[in-house]
């Protein structure tokens, strides 16, 4: 009888324990302890709520599939979830999307109020960068910093929410969204993956098709449940997308379009693992696609 490949999930389960310490840790370690007590409280409240942890995943399995350390895949992994949690907090900002409902709570600005909100994602913004400087390769930490700042930065994250909220209420093509979803999403995707490989001391580049495909796929598969899902099942206000105006693949595509669009990407994925060739890990990154084809928020 043969054993059962091993698949992402299995992996991310036994991988989420050491993210949640690291997440943690990053904290106490960081200058958030100066902070105003109730900046402290909205920061971890942000970091430490829960949440897929994908990001950090990735950063910790590109490195474990180069042969590296987990331990110094660590601090970017941190960084990069303290990057998504800034985002997310900004995105749910009456003055960008709007959302009272995060994961199933109330969103931040609704606890704290706007301007907390702001400030809160700004502090996690510098504590990413902040653990990232800490660590005792220099070279290691100086190349991070670059990843994650082109990543969430002009050409990245922001200007991908830029382009966002420009196409918001009007008609684009497959093209412009394509654009705003490789920026604003796919980004910090890949970031996660090249900054992983770093940590093993091996070649980012060879990374980025990979990345780039697996972010098409998350954002196509995210327009999907917004479109399909309830919001206890996501845990975030559904129909937001259509309500906004938003220029998403389901609006582009129509949902049978938007879901072929999932499996090409999906395909696309597939075949840009098998060139890569990664020294191992190779079932848990190959179960990536199917894992974001299906998941359920």
């Amino acid at each position: 009888m043969t054993s059962p490949k091993p698949d992402f999930s299995q992996w991310l389960a036994g991988a989420r324990p050491g993210i949640e310490q690291a997440l943690a840790d990053a904290l106490d370690r960081s200058s958030l302890s100066a902070a105003p007590a109730i900046l402290q409280e909205a920061v971890r409240r942000t970091l430490l709520s829960g949440g897929k942890r994908l990001r950090p995943a990735l950063c910790l399995l590109a490195c474990a599939a180069e042969g590296g350390a987990q331990r110094r895949a660590l601090p970017a992994a941190a960084a990069l979830e303290c990057v998504h949690a800034y985002s997310l907090v900004h995105d749910d900002l009456p003055c960008m999307d709007d959302d009272d409902l995060r994961r199933g709570q109330p969103t931040l600005h609704v606890v704290y109020g706007e301007a907390l909100a702001v400030l809160a994602g700004d502090a996690l913004q510098s504590l990413a960068f902040e653990t990232l400087a800490a660590q005792e390769d220099a070279a290691l930490a100086r190349d991070q910093a670059r990843i994650l700042a082109a990543a969430s930065g002009p050409r990245g994250m922001v200007g991908g929410q830029v382009l966002d909220m420009q196409a918001q209420g009007r008609a684009a093509d497959a093209a412009q969204v394509q654009s705003i979803h490789a920026a604003k999403t796919g980004a910090l995707l890949t970031a996660a993956l090249a900054c992983g490989a770093r940590a093993a001391d091996a070649d980012p580049q060879p990374w980025m098709a990979f990345g780039g495909a697996l972010g098409s796929l998350f954002q196509a598969t995210d327009d999907l449940m917004d479109a399909t899902r309830t919001s206890a099942e996501l845990g975030k206000t559904a129909g937001k997308d259509r309500a906004a105006g938003k220029a998403t693949w389901v609006a582009v595509h129509g949902l049978e379009g938007a879901r072929a669009l999932a499996r090409r990407e999906a395909e696309r994925a597939r075949a840009a693992l098998a060139a890569l060739a990664p020294r191992a890990r190779y079932d848990e990154l190959a179960d990536l696609p199917r894992f974001l084809e299906e998941r359920a928020r």
